[in-house]
């Protein structure tokens, strides 16, 4: 760990169809290779797919109701104390939250296998936003981790 200054937080350009800094987040989650056009024709293409099955209409208010439903609000970290190893629960930034959830919803499309990216990630979201799936799977198990280990809270640094 550096002890020079602090990181610049650099600001996302919102994405070119709904102007919106969340979707470029997902965009550049799912770009691979520095592929930007080929990752937002996929993000674009499960809009269209999550919109059609669920027939509600903006794409964007079923993505933010999906990332509530996907966001981890604790998660536990290793510290050493001692010679002894503890997982000690901390609640997350805001930022690291949705980093997260975008991360494990395009980690779940990716291991959906014989399916094309853009339905898989469709489905990753239907089923976030329906409160069901891998993702919300990963989060509860998450929450669960960090609660077993409450009586390590104060440890945290």
């Amino acid at each position: 760990m550096s002890r020079r200054r602090q990181a610049v937080k650099r600001t996302t350009t919102p994405d070119p169809r709904y102007g919106s800094t969340l979707v470029a987040g997902l965009i550049n989650m799912v770009m691979v290779s520095g592929k930007k056009s080929l990752a937002q024709s996929i993000v674009y293409g499960a809009f269209e797919l999550v919109s059609e099955k669920l027939g509600k209409g903006d794409p964007i208010d079923l993505l933010i109701g999906a990332l509530e439903n996907a966001r981890p609000k604790l998660e536990v970290k290793s510290r050493r104390v001692g010679g002894a190893t503890y997982q000690v629960p901390l609640e997350i930034p805001y930022e690291r939250q949705q980093g997260l959830a975008f991360r494990w919803m395009v980690n779940a499309a990716k291991a959906r296998k014989g399916k094309p990216m853009r339905e898989s990630l469709a489905e990753e979201i239907i089923d976030a936003y329906n409160n069901t799936g891998s993702v919300v799977r990963k989060k509860e198990e998450t929450h669960k981790m960090a609660q077993a280990n409450k009586a390590f809270a104060h440890l945290r640094w």
